[in-house]
């Protein structure tokens, strides 16, 4: 894919991206019920900097894999959680970078620890499987509108205009597509390489990213922005600090930070910050995200409940968070 006069960046990651094909790289990607391998063959490659791409995995052990998820999904499925962990531990065993996210699993089941985030692997590998069909999966299947609802509150409470945005867990560029009008200079970063091809394509965006997000935050020089958006980002994540800490360093004063986040009622988290619910993703006690806004400069405008999306039929609950940065 030939780059429109857009920086498009690997943060750690190198990406052939002006018509010399990198080389292509077998990664194994399996999504909740399904459990497969598959050839990456993008004209672009990421890989970290000076590192070797590791040798694919062998059919037997992919065919190993496929069969021990699969067997811990029946066995959740049927109710017999003991038996499911036991072969979610088996499959984590068989890929440590868990790719199918087991260890959430396992903590949505209540048969494991609540993991501080949902793995790289499984992230990038569930999005990227997802990329082409993401727009109309998310907002007309399961009625995604987070980004609009951004849009709304900034016209209502701090319109902007705003010199430069940075999009976190840009996805396919919603959030960029509802604000374009009133931001000069967008910044797009997702842990998923297929998301950000589609992001590209739209053209709105200045800057592009393949970075996991605390990563990106930690590691770029740049000059601060003015607007920050993360929606549906904060539950594929546990704990904030980090993430949080990054955001206010490259916030400027006075900027926005606008994200929504997936809650449960007040008894569920049992005095937590955070737990994994039912649909595997993280929620957060408001009590837990507003403390972390004010410990790291942000006043906290808004955050109302909102409906994040929809699950089987019933809606998941959620809060839109509008905070400016002090200073």
């Amino acid at each position: 894919m030939t780059l429109r006069n857009k920086a498009y960046h690997g943060l750690g990651f190198t990406l052939a991206s002006h018509g010399n094909p990198g080389p292509c790289q077998a990664a194994f990607a399996f999504i909740i019920a399904i459990a497969y391998s598959r050839t990456t063959d993008h004209s672009k490659n990421a890989a970290p900097i000076g590192a070797e791409a590791k040798d694919p995995m062998s059919d037997i052990e992919n065919d190993a894999l496929a069969e021990a998820y699969n067997r811990a999904l029946e066995l959740e499925k049927a109710g017999k959680l003991d038996e499911a962990a036991a072969a979610y531990a088996e499959v984590l065993r068989l890929d440590p970078a868990d790719h199918g996210g087991a260890a959430v699993r396992l903590a949505s089941m209540g048969r494991g620890s609540t993991p501080p985030k949902a793995p790289d692997a499984y992230v990038s590998t569930l999005f990227d499987q997802h990329a082409e069909v993401f727009d109309s999966v998310l907002v007309d299947q399961l009625g995604y509108s987070v980004p609009l609802q951004v849009r709304d509150r900034l016209d209502k409470i701090a319109p902007g205009p705003y010199q430069r945005m940075l999009d976190l867990g840009c996805g396919t560029g919603l959030t960029a597509e509802a604000v374009e009008d009133i931001t000069e200079d967008r910044t797009g970063v997702d842990i998923s390489e297929g998301m950000i091809e589609i992001a590209d394509e739209k053209e709105v965006y200045d800057a592009l990213y393949v970075s996991e997000l605390v990563a990106f935050l930690q590691g770029i020089e740049a000059p601060q922005w003015h607007l920050v958006v993360a929606t549906d980002v904060l539950p594929y994540m546990g704990a904030l600090e980090e993430f949080f800490a990054g955001v206010s360093e490259h916030c400027a004063a006075q900027g926005m930070f606008a994200f929504s986040s997936e809650t449960l009622p007040d008894e569920m988290f049992e005095g937590a910050d955070y737990k994994v619910g039912g649909f595997q993703r993280f929620a957060h006690a408001e009590t837990y995200v507003r403390k972390l806004l004010d410990q790291n400069g942000f006043e906290t405008l808004e955050s109302n409940p909102i409906i994040v999306r929809y699950e089987q039929g019933q809606p998941v609950p959620g809060h839109l968070y509008m905070a400016k940065k002090r200073g």
